[in-house]
Formats: C-alpha cells, sequence, structure tokens
C-alpha cells in the first residue's frame, strides 16, 4: 500500500479511537469530553479534536454542549426503542437480499468474522466479540448488494453498533450468527427471516434487561 493510500486524516484518526472508546464502554455514558484535555492525551492540536466530534454528534454517539466540549451519549429506553424499530425493519430486509444475492467472495468474508466472533465470545474477550458482531451485521449489508441500504447502514452505523454492544450473552450471538450464517449460505430465504426474527428478539431483550440493570 503507498503512503497516499494509507494516509488517514488526523481528525478521522481521532474520531475513529474515541468512537472505539465509547463503544467499548472505556468511556462511559455522560463522560466529559472537552477539546482541551483530549487534544493534550491524544497528543494533537484542538481542531482535529474538534472535527472529530462533529463526526461523532452527527453519529449520534455524543452529545454536544456549549463552548469546546460534550459528553458520551446516555441511550434512553425510548432510544432503545426506537432503534430497535429501525433496526428490525433494517435487517429484516438486509438479511433477506443477502440469502438471495450472495457471493463466493461475500460469504468468504462472512465466515472470517464470524470465525473471529466464535474464537473471541468462547475466550471470553468481550471487546473483540462484540466488534466482531458488528462486522458480522455491516458484511451482511454488503452481501445485500443495495446502494441505498449501503448509505443508511453507514449513517447508523454507530449508534448500531453501540446497540449491539448492548448483548452480553456473546456465545449466544455468536451461535445465532452461525445459523444466520448457515442459511445465508444455503440460500434458505425462509429460515434466514425465522433466524433474524429470533436473533432481533435475543438482542431486543438483553438491551432491555442491561438497561435496567444500569438504572440506579
Amino acid at each position: 500500500m503507498t503512503q497516499a493510500a494509507s494516509f488517514e486524516p488526523e481528525s478521522e484518526r481521532v474520531a475513529r479511537q474515541l468512537r472505539d472508546e465509547i463503544l467499548d464502554g472505556v468511556r462511559a455514558p455522560g463522560s466529559r469530553l472537552v477539546e482541551r484535555d483530549l487534544a493534550a492525551e491524544l497528543g494533537v492540536s484542538r481542531l482535529p479534536v474538534r472535527d472529530a466530534l462533529r463526526s461523532l454528534v452527527a453519529e449520534g454517539l455524543v452529545t454536544p454542549r456549549p463552548r469546546s466540549w460534550a459528553v458520551v451519549r446516555e441511550f434512553t429506553a425510548s432510544d432503545v426503542a426506537d432503534l430497535n424499530e429501525v433496526r428490525g425493519a433494517f435487517e429484516a430486509l438486509t438479511f433477506r437480499l443477502a440469502a438471495q444475492r450472495r457471493t463466493r467472495d461475500g460469504l468468504a468474508r462472512l465466515r472470517e468474522v464470524l470465525d473471529t466472533e466464535l474464537a473471541a465470545a468462547r475466550a471470553g474477550d468481550e471487546v473483540r466479540a462484540r466488534r466482531a458482531a458488528a462486522d458480522f451485521h455491516e458484511v451482511v449489508t454488503s452481501l445485500a448488494a443495495n446502494e441505498l441500504l449501503t448509505e443508511l447502514e453507514r449513517v447508523m452505523s454507530g449508534r448500531m453498533r453501540w446497540l449491539l454492544s448492548q448483548h452480553d450473552d456473546l456465545n449466544v450471538i455468536a451461535e445465532q450468527h452461525e445459523g444466520l450464517y448457515s442459511a445465508i449460505a444455503d440460500r434458505d430465504v425462509a429460515r434466514v427471516e425465522q433466524l433474524v426474527a429470533e436473533h432481533l428478539a435475543a438482542g431486543q431483550g438483553m438491551a432491555v434487561a442491561r438497561q435496567r440493570a444500569a438504572k440506579p
């Protein structure tokens, strides 16, 4: 890869690091994100931090505050309900199209991500398992081969990854993904639709349970 091809703007690098820390739980909901402090912590000027925070606000992961700081978004029960409604409609279509349109190369990518998720879940590596679980859904979106769905996925990616990070039983999620992979590989649309419904119900239950447990 050439130097030009591998170049990543500083603001994107900062946004990626902060996004990962928010989704991995390193920066808890309600945590302050102050431009000056982040710039010192990350060894950059305040401008890329400001741009990164704007990106994260647009993704729905950060809530802006006056002047030069923000906070990690605290998702409410209503937010979770809204996300689950949108996820239900989005994934029902995405998985069905993936089963109809998947390619050999696409299946190979999906298998690679699934193997990573299964290994991480069995090893108890929560961060790696959750990241791989979110990657699984993003690869499925690519298999659907619908440009508008891909654009919508980009817009919702941060919030959807947050929602997927609320799953505590990582082995159950990984096993459900394995079943979905097999159904997609077999082009079994009816089976995919059944498994997606079960997967969504399980994920919704885990997210709601975690929200309740987090209440003081």
